[in-house]
């Protein structure tokens, strides 16, 4: 009975990162509608994808455990390379929607406030990330599991991300000038669209 209750490393890290990723969402969202900061939205919505994809890890970390059995007679284990290739796309098409965003700021033209609480929540976010990335890092050594070693990588990128619209908002900030906040947005798309490649790429390759 007791094994069956014990919570693998693996396993428990992807509850772990999901928690957070919820928790990060949700402030980022309020934030990043009420002040029409693309950047922070664009971290907000990259944050909702990294709910979701912790979640699915979750499922499968679980389904790779099972022994191998009649319907899969060597095991899970290529869910775990599936489940790479899924986030890997899922944070791409998270890249495109942030350039859709930043182009439609740009269009219309439309004017960041609440910035200070922006940046309150920002900085936040940075420590919070930092401190999940290391976490994961030593579960992935631990464990040398991939579906960790893909949640590290791309909360990792997240601690980018969260500090390029943190230094986005300070500039706004003292220079009124939104396009910063347009660009700094558009970069960030690009640079999760890449990111994304190497998880693709392994999760095929595997």
């Amino acid at each position: 009975m007791e094994n069956k209750l014990k919570i693998s490393p693996q396993k428990k890290a992807t509850i772990v990162s999901s928690s957070v990723a919820f928790l990060l969402t949700s402030i980022k969202l309020v934030v990043g509608i009420a002040s029409g900061s693309v950047a922070v939205l664009a971290s907000a919505v990259d944050s909702i994808l990294d709910m979701l994809v912790s979640v699915f890890n979750y499922f499968a970390i679980t389904n790779s455990e099972k022994p191998a059995d009649k319907q899969f007679n060597y095991g899970r284990g290529k869910i775990e390379a599936l489940a790479s290739v899924i986030e890997g796309t899922i944070i791409t098409v998270s890249g495109l929607f942030l350039l859709y965003q930043a182009g439609k700021k740009a269009y219309t033209g439309e004017i960041s406030s609440y910035i200070q609480t922006s940046l309150i929540v920002m900085v936040i976010s940075l420590f919070i990330t930092i401190a999940l990335v290391a976490y994961l890092n030593a579960i992935a050594k631990q464990t040398n599991n991939m579906v960790i070693k893909a949640d590290a990588l791309h909360y990792k990128t997240d601690v980018y991300v969260n500090g390029a619209v943190l230094i986005s908002l300070v500039l706004v900030y003292f220079t009124k000038i939104e396009i910063i906040d347009v660009i700094v947005g558009a970069r960030i798309a690009i640079f999760i669209i890449y990111s994304a490649y190497e998880l693709i790429e392994n999760g095929v390759l595997m």
